[in-house]
């Protein structure tokens, strides 16, 4: 019954997915290429002082980025520190420094890492104008960055890669904001709260009292899922009944998480004028989410024990509501993208389970990844596969027109060791201080031994590569774990979009090959298998000591 529930379920989510592959893709490729601005568009412009139609270098567009970010982490700092003086504070106080860093970086990162619980922590106010600001313009940075990538390759010796500030805006107001719109009002109408309440006492069926929180929800549920940031406005995230009240919901959550990032192959696709190449990136990002959907339902529907298996599968830390099934998709959703969200709890989930999750976020988060760093660090990939097919073959690495030389490899190489350097050297640190390790060991550390370990190690390489969910045994809300991780997520955001940035740079300011000739045919099958394995022979290899005495040695134990 389980098998056959995830196979209707996945089903379900493949016809969805498939429905909005063609006209979403296309509205995100005709956004980006008009040459039109709409009237608030042209206001927005007037009052920064942006010309529209200029055009950036990759130093220019990647200086707007991060000025733009730096803007926004400073803001989101500044009001943690004083919301105790705003309205809607809740009576809360102010977020202390170290927590107010961490939060500023993961949201500004697209990370939405939280070492706090929300409705004790922050008020309606931050939530707001705040968190869920930072919810949007995030995602339509990274959206921003896939897209003067994929410009890099369609464009002849431009040398530019469009305008960041525009497409800021576009991903933003054509794209994010109408979209989070239809979001909300249908989780509104499902039973997602949205109110300015407060705190409510109830007295409970065994008659005690508890406290009841409200809030705006839904509008910041919407966003938090379609730009795949994860920040739960609950502690419970979207295992909270306010926030993910049913199975249908479920659904539509995760449908959310997905949809963009499945439909931006078409959109690369198009504007390059080879769809061709775009199925074939989807097939890659299908591959690996049909394959770690299925390992992660195989190990919880399994379960190891007498009681796990008598019970259907291992249920503790999973809600009643959504079952093995439910939350196996909803995982695999999250963390092959920069989600983060969860409606389970991940270090409840089998030894072997959790490795799985552990591994998605390990693969780069391209199954499908989040908006715009799953396009873009898939294609990074792809010109590596490439230029190795080509040296096996003895043709020219010819990627789109576009040539991969020495610069364009050194950069795909840095670009690929950034994840692994900031998580390694990060708990390499970390255990080597002897208070840092005593800290992690005694307090931070939910459990002893194997286990123990991959709490850790999920919480670093979900900073790193911007994820934001954990094994929540891990308690990271330290002064050093904080400013730690928050540093971690920065780097792990803007040092890969620099790398990006410089590489499309790269691209644009050269013409495309004279004949196709010597390309390889990267519309086949083949191609597809290459990609998949040059992906994990990238990525796993490098943690693997760490995996066997974490989450392999707990599940062969």
């Amino acid at each position: 019954m389980g098998w056959l529930l995830a196979v209707a379920t996945g089903a379900t989510m493949a016809v969805l997915l498939g429905v909005l592959y063609r006209p979403l893709g296309d509205y995100m490729a005709w956004v980006f290429t008009s040459a039109k601005d709409w009237t608030i568009e042209r206001w927005l412009f007037r009052l920064v002082g942006v010309d529209s139609k200029s055009e950036q270098s990759w130093q220019a567009y990647l200086r707007a980025v991060l000025t733009f970010s730096a803007v926004g982490l400073v803001g989101l700092y500044l009001l943690q520190r004083t919301q105790h003086l705003l309205p809607y504070s809740l009576g809360l106080p102010p977020v202390p420094e170290d927590l107010a860093f961490n939060t500023a970086a993961s949201f500004v990162g697209n990370t939405n890492w939280q070492s706090y619980s929300p409705e004790h922590t922050v008020g309606y106010l931050v939530q707001m104008a705040g968190l869920s600001v930072q919810n949007f313009v995030s995602a339509a940075v990274g959206l921003a960055v896939a897209i003067a990538l994929v410009r890099g390759f369609a464009s002849r010796r431009t040398g530019t890669l469009g305008n960041f500030w525009v497409d800021l805006v576009r991903g933003t107001l054509r794209i994010l904001l109408p979209l989070s719109v239809l979001a909300a009002v249908i989780l509104l109408a499902d039973g997602v709260v949205q109110n300015f309440n407060g705190f409510t006492e109830v007295t409970t069926v065994t008659g005690g009292t508890q406290s009841i929180p409200g809030g705006p929800v839904a509008s910041q549920e919407a966003i938090k899922m379609l730009g795949t940031n994860g920040g739960g406005f609950f502690n419970a995230n979207s295992a909270h009944p306010f926030e993910n009240p049913a199975p249908w919901t479920n659904l539509v959550q995760i449908f959310l998480l997905l949809v963009i990032p499945f439909a931006l192959p078409r959109t690369f696709g198009r504007m390059v004028g080879d769809h061709r190449i775009g199925y074939t990136i989807l097939a890659t990002m299908a591959v690996f989410f049909v394959a770690v959907f299925t390992l992660l339902t195989i190990f919880e529907l399994s379960g190891n024990g007498t009681a796990p298996q008598l019970a259907g599968g291992a249920m503790e830390g999973k809600e009643q509501r959504f079952g093995v099934v439910g939350s196996t998709l909803f995982a695999s959703a999250t963390t092959g993208t920069s989600g983060g969200a969860a409606n389970s709890m991940h270090g409840s989930y089998t030894a072997l389970g959790g490795m799985i999750a552990i591994l998605n976020m390990l693969l780069g988060e391209v199954s499908p990844g989040g908006v715009g760093a799953g396009l873009y660090t898939i294609l990074v990939m792809a010109v590596i596969a490439v230029f190795l097919t080509g040296l096996l073959l003895g043709r020219a690495p010819v990627f789109l027109g576009k040539r991969i030389g020495v610069r364009e490899l050194k950069l795909t190489s840095l670009f690929i060791l950034v994840m692994p350097t900031l998580a390694l050297v990060g708990m390499a640190v970390s255990l080597a201080i002897p208070a840092v390790h005593d800290e992690i060991v005694g307090t931070a550390m939910g459990n002893p031994g194997s286990h123990g370990l991959s709490e850790m190690m999920y919480a670093f390489v979900s900073a790193a590569i911007n994820n934001g969910s954990a094994f929540a045994g891990f308690n990271a809300n330290t002064p050093w774990l904080n400013t730690t991780l928050g540093i971690i997520i920065l780097l792990g955001r803007f040092v890969p979009i620099a790398l990006v940035l410089a590489l499309a740079g790269s691209f644009a300011s050269q013409d495309r090959t004279a004949s196709q000739a010597a390309e390889l045919p990267l519309h086949r099958p083949q191609f597809v298998g290459l990609l998949v394995g040059v992906i994990i022979f990238v990525s796993v290899p490098t943690f693997f000591p760490i995996l066997t005495l974490g989450p392999l040695a707990e599940g062969l134990g």
